[in-house]
């Protein structure tokens, strides 16, 4: 199947109710989304298998939920109100703005490669040396670079000033850095041990875009695993595994379509001394899907040091204290689905030149695992009746009446749905049914019980 374009992906998440633009009628709000019935199904569904398979089923691994609006210090301590910007270019021509950085390294000049920390001397250098013209409008024509934050600011008070400046989270990280003491205490955690959080982040990228890849507004599911000094890189290697599993085994990820980036040692950020990515093959380009980085102790050491207050663990069997090192796997939640829908997505061929669309999720990640589909209206009570009898278990369920049966098929391949039960006039009988599966189309007659039994073993799984 010939790869999908960016469009093709829009289109179909709007069409089935996945993803809608945000304040559409208004025109709209530029890289602002809305998630629909489907989308939310979707969401939720894989963060309760992230959540599952990164904290329920595992040892000393807690949850928090901190706030988005914290103590401005918290970023300073962090190194994100230093250190958290993007080198800003403007086209005067055409007025639109640029990620210095993204714009060079796109072009892929030979033998050169900037990153963050890179100089704005330099880098206005290569822009004029290398005469690299605006993407939009094709003049050269730019302003100088500088620094841009990414943090958004917003005010307490009913004054914006400097003296009531705060910020939205850039990510969720940093919350429990400044609870460790709390959570420490309270759990009676030994080292190691981990605190998982997933929450909103916000960060004013310069350029945005991608459909839901890169936005301003988007949600994190980040781990903070605490661990002794020189086991650092025992943990990562085994997250590294984890993550790998947890995207080919229960979330359906192709193996073509990941791969692992590791960054350079330039390429590093501040806190990190290793950082791996893996990176999804999205209708854009290869790009960073899911990020591991060692963190060693940075955090907790800043932060001991700015609020003074000791982050230190206490180990009760060498008698001793020391500030823990920190594995960090994060992950955006919108990349994730957007990961998902690409790798799933099908538009299958069948006989007579026909075709279907099929959304070929696994079942724990599908929207609704069953839709109950009358073979005609005369049906449609006797069918409804399952229906609800079925979502008291609570069985995410559809109920469909519209449309010819083949087409009430087709509609629910397109949006994933694991199973299809047909009520006939057979069941006014017999009490059986047809159940029709969505990858491999074929059909059996079973009962009510029978079909529990099957949802029953897809939840164990």
């Amino acid at each position: 199947m010939p790869k999908l374009t960016q469009e093709e992906i829009v289109n179909y998440l709007k069409n089935y109710g996945f993803v809608f633009p945000s304040s559409e009628i208004y025109s709209g709000l530029a890289n602002a989304w809305d998630y629909g019935p489907l989308g939310v199904l979707l969401k939720n569904n894989i963060k309760k298998l992230w959540w599952d398979k990164f904290v329920t089923s595992e040892e000393n691994i807690y949850g928090l939920d901190s706030s988005i609006i914290l103590n401005p210090l918290v970023w300073k301590a962090s190194g994100h109100i230093e250190n958290f910007t993007d080198p800003l270019i403007d086209c005067k021509e055409c007025k639109n703005r640029f990620n210095a950085e993204k714009l060079i390294n796109s072009l892929n000049l030979k033998g050169i490669k900037v990153n963050e920390s890179t100089d704005l001397k330099l880098l206005d250098k290569i822009i004029n040396d290398n005469k690299i013209v605006c993407p939009i409008c094709g003049k050269f024509n730019w302003t100088p670079t500088r620094r841009f934050n990414l943090l958004f600011q917003t005010y307490q008070s009913v004054i914006n000033d400097e003296k009531n400046k705060l910020y939205l989270r850039p990510e969720t990280a940093q919350g429990i850095f400044i609870n460790f003491n709390s959570i420490q205490r309270t759990t009676r955690s030994k080292i190691p041990f981990g605190v998982a959080q997933i929450g909103k982040v916000f960060r004013n990228e310069i350029t945005p875009g991608n459909f839901i890849f890169r936005t301003r507004e988007f949600e994190q599911m980040e781990l903070e695993f605490f661990c002794e000094p020189k086991t650092d890189n025992q943990w990562f290697e085994n997250y590294l595994d984890k993550i790998e599993k947890f995207l080919t085994n229960d979330l359906g990820i192709k193996k073509e379509n990941i791969k692992l980036d590791e960054h350079d040692k330039d390429d590093l950020s501040h806190y990190s001394t290793r950082t791996v990515d893996f990176s999804f093959n999205f209708p854009h380009k290869w790009s960073e899907l899911w990020g591991i980085a060692n963190r060693t102790d940075y955090d907790l050491k800043a932060h001991s040091k700015l609020s003074n207050t000791s982050l230190e663990y206490f180990d009760p069997i060498k008698n001793e204290k020391f500030v823990p090192y920190v594995i960090e796997p994060s992950v955006g939640i919108e990349r994730l689905f957007y990961a998902i829908i690409c790798n799933s997505y099908e538009i299958e061929k069948l006989k007579k030149d026909e075709e279907r669309i099929v959304l070929r999720l696994p079942y724990k990640l599908a929207p609704y695992k069953i839709a109950f589909l009358p073979l005609t209206n005369k049906l449609k009570d006797e069918a409804h009746k399952l229906y609800l009898k079925t979502i008291k278990n609570n069985i995410s369920c559809i109920f469909d009446t519209t449309g010819t049966i083949g087409k009430k098929y087709r509609r629910q391949d397109a949006i994933g749905t694991k199973y299809c039960v047909t009520i006939d006039f057979d069941y006014l009988e017999n009490k059986t049914f047809t159940i029709r599966e969505r990858d491999s189309m074929k059909q059996k007659r079973i009962n009510y019980d029978e079909l529990l039994e099957i949802i029953k073993k897809h939840e164990q799984e």
